[in-house]
């Protein structure tokens, strides 16, 4: 892989970016509207039960760290719609761009996108409830890493959905990813889920990472096997979906860009 490359594709996304409305929306309008509705119904919350201190804690942590997968994801998955909305692929890969650079690409495309809205939340989180996100500590590094992995495989596989089914499925990208939400427990302990529903979130990446955000906020200490099991499915979903990703691709050259864009 050749970084020049590498740095070309993004570039190209951030010029988009600067002047794309819909995507300044996305990165800090809807971040700040989440959290005023979040946040106040948890101090609503709270005014009902007065011995519930930690639910606007418990809320706005699982709020905070959600941006990161929902923006991570969404990312990947809108950067490979708009060339296909724009007819675009063609020229893409009639330059010298490699599939592992153009992947690489919308992978540091979507860290940065994930980092500025959470950081941009981080602040606003502060200046309307006094929340700091750094309570975390040490452990908010793997928490964000982590969640970043989730967002990658999950973006991958909805690209390669979109790949090989076409236009008619696009809207996978900003729907698909909301499947994981009950499972992932962000708001709500996996203890409460259905006994069926129990079993499909230990196969959930994310819902190890949400529970120990809650058991560092109700004890001030991880089980760090909560983040070994976490990486551990994180890392075979990511090596699946690039497999995935990388054959969806292939079927799309052998029918030919022209006919499927």
């Amino acid at each position: 892989m050749k970084i020049h490359r590498i740095f070309a594709v993004v570039l190209r996304f951030l010029y988009a970016f600067k002047y794309s409305l819909e995507r300044l929306t996305d990165a800090f309008y809807w971040p700040i509207i989440e959290l005023l509705t979040w946040g106040l119904t948890s101090f609503y919350l709270r005014s009902l039960f007065p011995g519930a201190s930690q639910v606007i804690l418990v809320l706005l942590s699982g709020l905070m760290l959600n941006l990161i997968l929902w923006r991570g994801q969404y990312e990947i998955t809108i950067n490979l719609l708009n060339d296909i909305w724009n007819k675009n692929m063609i020229n893409i890969f009639v330059a010298p761009l490699k599939f592992s650079e153009w992947i690489t690409a919308f992978v540091i495309l979507s860290i940065m996108k994930a980092v500025i809205t959470f950081i941009f939340a981080s602040f606003v989180a502060y200046f309307l409830y006094q929340f700091r996100i750094l309570m975390f500590g040490f452990y908010l590094v793997p928490f964000i890493l982590l969640i970043l992995m989730t967002s990658w495989w999950l973006g991958f596989v909805i690209s390669g959905l979109i790949l090989i089914i076409g236009r008619k499925v696009e809207a996978f990208a900003w729907t698909l990813g909301g499947i994981l939400a009950p499972f992932s427990a962000v708001f709500y302990p996996v203890s409460i889920l259905p006994e069926w529903a129990q079993k499909v979130a230990a196969f959930v990446p994310t819902s190890y990472i949400f529970e120990g955000a809650r058991e560092i906020l109700d004890k001030g200490v991880l089980d760090p096997a909560k983040l070994y099991i976490s990486f551990t499915l994180n890392f075979i979903y990511l090596i699946l979906s690039l497999i995935f990703l990388r054959y969806s691709f292939g079927k799309v050259l052998k029918r030919g860009l022209i006919k499927t864009f």
